[in-house]
């Protein structure tokens, strides 16, 4: 399984994928990490691990033009699977389109709840709303925004002296593990998409 990978921050996610191939836990390989910001420490993490590493400059362009260029990048490594990890761009329809059931996204809360926000935003709306449990989602992508198919979804606790940086450490370790399992998965076939509905067959 060929994987690609889209990314703006710095990919602590990935590594977790990355330590799952390196260990063979997993068998996937990933041929390229495309970045909309150049200084992304995702393509430093990247480069670390001979994974070839794209930035494509977003500046003056229409989304669908982006995302175009980003195609052409997915195609040059023949990818099976894109996977977003903290990707701060919204894709177009033209390419949600192109890859139907072929994206994924990791949230980093339980959605439908806290839908819409990125990264410590969505920490600081969970911290303010005062609930006791949080978590994240690994969904398809489909062009509304954080409403696509659901794959997985872990829950965590919100302590009573949580602060962002608390929170987004302890869902960015259950983000890692679903992420490995749903990978591990979809290679093998087992996961399926039917009436915008997932199922996992274990």
């Amino acid at each position: 399984m060929n994987i690609g990978v889209l990314g703006s921050t710095r990919g602590t996610d990935l590594q977790a994928v990355i330590d799952a191939i390196e260990a063979k836990k997993l068998n996937a390989k990933i041929s390229v990490v495309v970045s909309n910001k150049e200084d992304a420490y995702i393509l430093e993490r990247a480069k670390k691990h001979d994974i070839k590493a794209v930035f494509v400059d977003a500046k003056g362009m229409e989304r669908e033009h982006f995302d175009r260029e980003v195609s052409n990048e997915l195609e040059k490594h023949d990818v099976d699977l894109i996977l977003l990890i903290g990707y701060m761009r919204i894709t177009s329809p033209w390419f949600v389109r192109k890859y139907k059931n072929k994206i994924m996204n990791i949230h980093p809360s339980l959605l439908p709840a806290f839908a819409g926000g990125m990264d410590r935003d969505v920490h600081a709306e969970v911290l303010k709303a005062g609930v006791k449990e949080t978590g994240c989602t690994l969904h398809f992508v489909t062009e509304d925004v954080d409403s696509g198919p659901i794959i997985m979804q872990k829950k965590v606790k919100v302590e009573k002296n949580e602060t962002v940086g608390s929170l987004k450490e302890k869902v960015q370790k259950a983000e890692q593990e679903i992420i490995v399992k749903a990978l591990k998965f979809y290679g093998q076939g087992k996961i399926k998409v039917k009436d915008e509905k997932v199922t996992i067959m274990e």
